[in-house]
């Protein structure tokens, strides 16, 4: 007589697909996460964007906002926002390399 099928097995499969799947959601969650503008819902259009952010503290930050052409430098922390200074010259912009959808477009022959 054939002996029963183990459980064994089956119950450690099962436990590896889930620690499998558990951990595919914590990576793509910290690299959501990293990825610049992903899923933040920033301005469509453009009219809002980050010109240079430098970190002054673990919490504290000193952003240049490009906001409809005006750019203020802002002190973001802890404590909240507060604008630190309304720049008379524009930041010269360095030749920053392309964003990941621009180089994903060009790989698939996408206009961007």
């Amino acid at each position: 007589m054939p002996a029963p099928p183990s459980t064994a097995g089956s119950v450690a499969g099962s436990l590896f697909a889930l620690l499998l799947v558990l951990g595919l959601i914590l990576g793509l969650a910290w690299l959501a996460k990293r990825l610049p503008g992903a899923a933040r819902g920033g301005a469509a259009n453009g009219a809002l964007r980050v010109v240079a952010s430098v970190p002054l503290g673990q919490r504290e930050r000193a952003v240049v906002v490009d906001v409809g052409g005006t750019q203020l430098l802002l002190g973001v922390g802890p404590g909240g926002t507060r604008t630190l200074h309304t720049l008379a010259q524009p930041l010269p912009q360095a030749d920053a390399p392309p964003a990941f959808a621009q180089l994903l477009s060009q790989h698939f022959g996408k206009k961007p």
